[in-house]
């Protein structure tokens, strides 16, 4: 859920929808078929600025795509320090520290 507040100016507003609406596009080009549902620039995102500065580009995908999917980034990018946690794994081996459910009996 997004909830914007009154300390959040219009153009940083503007600036969050641009990047949704850029992040639908995205999808849809995976829904067309027209980049790989596997190796894309959501799937590989966020692009540290390690990655972008390699010699070698291994994406179907252009740099200038994953460093600055926006024409605004150019300006105010945000370079992120490592690329996607696999945080799935919690979720999927769950691990409870309660009481067994008999005990609130």
């Amino acid at each position: 859920m997004i909830e914007p507040t009154e300390s959040e100016s219009k153009a940083e507003l503007d600036r969050f929808c641009d990047a949704m609406i850029a992040i639908r596009q995205e999808i849809a080009e995976i829904e067309s078929g027209k980049a790989d549902p596997k190796n894309n620039v959501l799937k590989n995102a966020p692009h540290t600025a390690e990655m972008i500065a390699k010699t070698e580009w291994s994406y179907p995908y252009t740099r200038e795509k994953a460093a600055y999917p926006m024409p605004a980034m150019h300006e105010y990018k945000f370079w992120p320090a490592v690329g996607r946690i696999d945080n799935v794994h919690g979720e999927r081996n769950l691990v409870c520290s309660c009481l067994p459910i008999e005990a609130y009996a």
